[in-house]
């Protein structure tokens, strides 16, 4: 029986109780009334006023089940609404959703269910949920549908449904027990939801995983060979520059110039190669964090004027001004003077590469902060704004198709800005096709030591 339903009872109760009162006092009184002589109008007065106390009970009765029936309409007008409320929710869910019998057997089905089976929600009621299964799938199943009446639930249970026009699709289940006021179980709540493009997802988040890992072994693998034949290859093309300058040294008065001319060009080219070695192993030992710096105090300035002159008679062999600007006389600095000097050499020298007219700059001023910048701007081919993210990039140099022409291997601005990196500096470049580039360093003017970082 409902609530409603015992309110109504109860109403319907007591004002038969009332009725029952009144009549059984109104059967009294008319009896009395016939007992009782004329000559004692008292009596009978007394007997309308008992009557008069009934009517008036009687009222108040038919007031207070007149209210009880308005409470009990209000009510069942709430109670049809929830009802409404609670199948909108579940028939315009975006999930699907089903009642079945402890069996299994479909007992509601809302519209995205019906969706989903690709089955109209005539055709789905009294269908059984393992049909809709491939064969393999069954038995388990049916094996877990037999222990939900322990288990209770079951949630983001895995399996893959057939719909009724033959397509499949992953699908993810939550089923949990509907129980009765004695706590046994009279049917199964299900929620169904399609992970087919969840499952994708995974799968190809694990394909770029595995693909990921086979990226950095190749990556760990082309640095071992680098670091392997950089060192292989420094070690006797050191011993041979070495008896070449020996060579050299002796016949440097010989008669037949052109010998000496021969022994020179092997010389030249020999410390060209090794020098291409050196920026293998360099750049094997940053990619591998394992390039040390030593820092020591000088005079930045210093340091590059004289690099500087070491690469004006690049710069005068191809006709270029490469001149020199620094706002401080002096700027005393704490870094590893070697590393420093590769940096600048590296972006000099890129500058000489890349300019056919026109000059280099190179320009040195302290900043703010305990920082200092250094400019090297030139007059250059210059680079195209979509290459301009690449340059810093292992083996790439700006237009492809020119390596022969400029030469090189294409790490010196990978080098440069690891290195920048490895002393907390920052490097910039901005750049106008035929105009020319500009590479702007920025250094903090003392820099720990690897160990102490």
């Amino acid at each position: 029986m409902t609530g409603e339903n015992r309110l109504q009872t109860q109403n319907g109760g007591a004002f038969t109780h009332y009725m029952e009162t009144v009549h059984q006092r109104t059967e009294t009184l008319y009896q009395s009334a016939k007992d009782v002589p004329w000559e004692q109008p008292q009596l009978i007065l007394d007997s309308l006023e008992e009557l008069r106390l009934a009517l008036e009970e009687l009222h108040v009765a038919e007031e207070e089940l007149h209210l009880q029936n308005e409470q009990l309409i209000s009510t069942q007008e709430a109670l049809e609404a929830e009802q409404r409320r609670y199948k909108d929710l579940f028939e315009f869910a975006p999930d699907a959703y089903l009642i079945t019998d402890i069996y299994g057997a479909i007992q509601e089905a809302n519209t995205a269910a019906v969706s989903l089976l690709y089955l109209k929600q005539p055709l789905l009621i009294g269908k059984p949920l393992v049909i809709f299964l491939p064969e393999e799938q069954r038995a388990s199943f049916r094996t877990v549908l037999n222990h939900l009446p322990t288990i209770h639930r079951v949630q983001e249970w895995e399996l893959t449904l057939c719909k009724r026009n033959g397509a499949t699709f992953e699908a993810a289940l939550t089923v949990e027990t509907i129980r009765n006021n004695i706590g046994s179980v009279t049917g199964l709540r299900w929620l169904m939801r399609d992970i087919t493009l969840r499952k994708q997802g995974e799968m190809q988040l694990r394909e770029a995983r595995v693909q990921n890992l086979r990226l950095i072994e190749a990556d760990r693998l082309k640095n071992q060979f680098l670091a392997t034949i950089s060192h292989e290859l420094r070690t006797p093309l050191s011993a041979m520059l070495g008896f070449a300058h020996l060579l050299l040294r002796r016949l440097s008065n010989h008669p037949d110039a052109e010998v000496a001319h021969m022994l020179e060009r092997i010389y030249c080219n020999g410390k060209h190669l090794l020098s291409l070695i050196e920026e293998m192993l360099d750049f094997s030992r940053l990619k591998a964090k394992g390039l040390e710096l030593h820092p020591e105090t000088f005079d930045l300035v210093d340091l590059v004027m004289i690099t500087v002159e070491e690469l004006r008679p690049l710069a005068v062999q191809k006709s270029l001004a490469l001149d020199l600007k620094t706002h401080p006389l002096t700027l005393t600095v704490k870094n590893d003077r070697l590393r420093l000097r590769q940096i600048i050499v590296n972006l000099v020298s890129n500058a000489i590469k890349f300019t056919d007219k026109g000059s280099i700059v190179l320009e040195l001023w302290e900043l703010p902060e305990g920082r200092v910048a250094l400019l090297v701007r030139d007059t250059g081919i210059g680079i195209a704004p979509e290459e301009q993210d690449q340059i810093f990039q292992e083996f790439w140099q700006v237009n492809q198709t020119n390596n022969r022409q400029h030469g090189g291997t294409g790490l010196g601005l990978a080098i440069v800005r690891a290195l920048v990196q490895t002393m907390e500096g920052t490097i910039s470049v901005s750049s106008r096709l035929g105009e020319g580039t500009t590479f702007r360093v920025e250094l903090p003017r003392q820099i720990c030591s690897s160990a102490q970082k």
